[in-house]
């Protein structure tokens, strides 16, 4: 089955998380994408928390299937050689650097578009150009912050807290795999590469337009009445930590089930719906309270939610998460068993549609990974190993057209 990207050649210049979670997602998808690496050490994620002793470890593999490995010192006048060559026949260059490393290397914008006027050059940043922070290093938790969800994250008498979820890393990756393809569509109708970046901060931001939503609604009436807050508690005038309330306007929490006092993720996620408001009453032998006064309507429900949520909770003592969900799903009450990584891994279902795969590795044998998160109709993206430090380096000069000598020639002046 050809695949849409087949015949786009990436220059994948990315390293930890961000940039590769981009590019990985293009070389699912058929991009030829070429990952150049230092010589010798390569992706720093080759060899951070490790788990098995001179392996590559799984931080690397899981974010960079499905790609070529060419190492080369681009600080040496062979390098920087085969670079030029390798720019003219790509069509997109991405890169992760910390600001002005292209540049220090000669390879301004300028530079680029002279050897290739069809090249997009994408970049992964801290905080988009002209940011006062602009010259900050950023990681995750970093862009996290900067960018609002640490704060509006948490129960309202604890600090700030992060989540779990890549929102500052893999979130921006695809972003910036957005833009990639914007741009590519873009050059086929005027024929020109451009620059395309994406700041991890505006990233966490997009992710956090419902908690701007909240703000502007807060300075205008001064509370908000979805948060568990709300009627018996005060706000400040910035939006608070709201613990697990939904941020749709819907009441929902996270409940203990059966077996919570040794299981850490014996809870399910229960929402409160208005139009699912019978049905729950229904679901809980509670079919007073769907005409009662005190609870008929989401406003009437908000000063008991709590009473309501230790209601359900008493429902829930003799199930267990799936018991409960398979009860509450004939009644269509939105709700989910909280899912460990460890039954994530081992779910069928997950299995089956792609989401997680289990791939072969030279040095490794077979390991999880994630699968495409997209799915479609005419293409089921297969999912390769990660490549090994250089794996590829010969094969790619063969094809810029280089001879098997002057490849020996180059591997002896250590640029590759």
């Amino acid at each position: 089955m050809s695949k849409p990207l087949e015949g786009i050649k990436i220059i994948d210049f990315t390293h930890v998380q961000a940039g590769p979670a981009c590019t990985q997602l293009l070389a699912w998808f058929g991009a030829d994408v070429i990952k150049v690496e230092r010589p010798g050490s390569g992706d720093v994620t080759r060899n951070q928390l490790r788990d098995i002793p001179d392996a590559d470890a799984l931080y690397f593999t899981m974010l960079n299937s499905n790609k070529r490995s060419l190492t080369l010192d681009t600080k040496t006048p062979e390098g920087k050689e085969v670079l030029e060559k390798l720019v003219k026949e790509s069509d997109v260059l991405v890169e992760n650097f910390a600001p002005g490393a292209l540049d220090r290397m000669g390879f301004t914008w300028e530079r680029l578009n002279e050897l290739n006027p069809k090249l997009i050059v994408a970049s992964v940043k801290g905080f988009s150009d002209g940011h006062h922070y602009d010259d900050l290093k950023v990681y995750e938790n970093v862009a996290q912050c900067a960018g609002g969800a640490a704060s509006t994250t948490g129960f309202w008498d604890g600090p700030p807290t992060v989540s779990a979820a890549a929102l500052g890393d893999s979130n921006t990756g695809m972003h910036l795999a957005i833009g990639i393809l914007t741009a590519l569509i873009g050059r086929g109708q005027t024929g020109r590469g451009q620059k395309v970046a994406v700041s991890m901060q505006d990233s966490v931001i997009n992710l956090c337009r419902v908690k701007l939503r909240d703000q502007q609604r807060l300075d205008r009436v001064g509370y908000l009445e979805e948060y568990p807050q709300y009627p018996h508690g005060e706000f400040s005038d910035v939006v608070p930590r709201g613990g697990n309330a939904g941020g749709g306007g819907q009441p929902g929490w996270v409940l203990k089930c059966k077996g919570w006092e040794t299981d850490p993720n014996a809870y399910i996620y229960f929402t409160i719906q208005g139009h699912a408001w019978e049905p729950i009453c229904r679901a809980l032998g509670k079919p007073e309270w769907i005409s009662d006064p005190n609870y008929a309507t989401a406003q009437a429900r908000q000063p008991h939610i709590f009473d309501i949520f230790a209601t359900i909770e008493a429902w829930l003592a003799d199930k267990t998460k799936y018991e409960a969900v398979d009860i509450l799903r004939k009644f269509d009450i939105p709700c989910a068993p909280v899912l460990s990584m460890k039954e994530i891994a081992n779910d069928p279902s997950l299995r089956a549609s792609g989401t997680i795969v289990e791939v072969p590795h030279k040095e490794r044998g077979s390991y999880l990974t994630v699968g495409s998160p997209i799915k479609f109709s005419g293409l089921k993206p297969e999912i390769t190993g990660s490549p090994l430090l250089g794996e590829h380096t010969d094969e790619i000069l063969s094809e810029l057209g280089y001879s098997k000598d002057q490849i020996a020639n180059l591997h002896a002046a250590r640029s590759v």
